[in-house]
């Protein structure tokens, strides 16, 4: 099991920038692919991002495709999510997930595959 919290969350106008965090503790962190999704009120729960245990390889939604980065530092346990042009349809709760992948370049989009999740941050794009 690993703890995740998540930080960096706010309030910004359309088009601006945040920078999310997701500290890790607990298991070894490189052994997690990681995941960003965000959950907006009323609305299911969406894959962000996700980003494969040593870096490699990314994948996002198509709605955050071009704008959004995902990136981990396995050096300080953390995960990060680089959000640029937001738009105020980009509000929501937004929860990092780690799903257990000790071998190979594995990653999902379904929320159901990862094992533990963060507490969420709120983040609010006014137009």
């Amino acid at each position: 099991q690993v703890q995740l919290v998540e930080s960096g969350g706010g309030l910004v106008q359309a088009g601006g920038s945040l920078r999310l965090s997701c500290a890790a503790s607990g298991r070894t962190f490189s052994s997690y692919a990681m995941g960003w999704f965000r959950q907006a009120p009323g609305k299911d729960r969406e894959f962000v991002a996700a980003i494969t245990r040593s870096g490699s390889v990314t994948y996002y939604g198509d709605s955050v495709k071009g704008r959004f980065t995902i990136s981990r530092d396995n050096a300080k346990n953390t995960v990060y999510l680089q959000m640029r042009s937001l738009k105020p349809e980009d509000t929501a709760v937004y929860y990092c997930a780690a799903d257990y992948v000790p071998t190979g370049y594995g990653y999902s989009t379904r929320a159901s595959s990862y094992d533990d999740w963060g507490q969420g941050t709120q983040v609010t794009v006014s137009s």
